[in-house]
């Protein structure tokens, strides 16, 4: 009986009720505005239903206790809009593109992704679930927009998308590629450009070759980005030597007032 209650108590989280709640939420105003069909009310119960497993886990994981706090609460807020998207581009597959939304709750998102980390460094809140929660939530927002954009490009846009999970998983093989990555302005414009240059693509308002060229250009900067953290992580962490010129420092770092790693 004590398991069954300890079970009920880490599933009944309310941030991530609270999460799931706003999403069922916006999951009907979406299909009362767009007329949302069986594959965007399935992709956005599977998004609900992972969203509340993966964010229970992390918050249980997280030591020392600590309270969610504002810029975890904006962060969830990007993660629900995300949801929305998510349900959008899967019901843009079965009955069309429902772009006026899509673009709509894609720029909400992107602007509140400069807010939570201001928040976090304001109020004092940083914190390493925080920032791998930001991370998520952005790399997620990407794939799915590059997933839509793909439909109409082409399917080397997924590249943009797939890049960091493909990231993660050559990290499990190569342990290197888990070190801490330094400060870096251009890191941080490439991560930015991505999403605003899915979301003109996503828009239908260039014209196609601009469009294929704007996103080509995103995704050059992106494998530019990662390999040149790769290169230094692997002159840091796979050779056991300082770094050469030009690759970085192997220290913790910071960004947006929050720890920030590609893994």
């Amino acid at each position: 009986m004590a398991l069954i209650g300890t079970y009920e108590v880490r599933l009944l989280r309310p941030e991530t009720a609270a999460g799931a709640g706003g999403l069922a939420v916006l999951l009907v105003l979406l299909d009362a505005a767009t007329g949302l069909g069986a594959a965007g009310w399935l992709a956005g119960g599977v998004f609900t239903a992972g969203m509340w497993t993966l964010l229970t886990r992390a918050l249980h994981r997280s030591w020392p206790p600590r309270p969610f706090g504002p810029a975890n609460t904006v962060t969830l807020v990007r993660t629900t809009l995300a949801g929305g998207v998510t349900a959008l581009v899967a019901e843009s597959f079965a009955s069309g593109p429902r772009t006026a939304a899509l673009v709509a709750l894609t720029a909400v998102a992107l602007v509140l992704d400069a807010v939570d980390g201001q928040v976090a460094r304001r109020t004092g809140t940083e914190s390493a679930l925080g920032a791998r929660f930001d991370m998520e939530a952005d790399a997620f927002l990407i794939l799915v927009l590059s997933i839509h954009v793909a439909f109409s490009l082409g399917a080397w846009v997924l590249a943009i998308g797939a890049m960091r999970y493909v990231f993660v998983a050559a990290a499990r093989i190569l342990p290197w590629l888990n070190g801490p990555l330094p400060p870096s302005t251009a890191r941080k414009t490439v991560a930015a450009l991505q999403g605003v240059v899915l979301l003109a693509a996503a828009t239908g308002l260039l014209p196609p070759v601009a469009a294929l060229l704007v996103v080509l250009a995103a995704l050059a900067a992106l494998v530019w980005s990662f390999g040149r953290d790769i290169r230094g992580l692997w002159y840091v962490g796979a050779r056991g030597g300082a770094p050469v010129a030009g690759a970085f420092r192997h220290r913790s770092v910071v960004v947006r007032g929050r720890a920030r790693q590609r893994v």
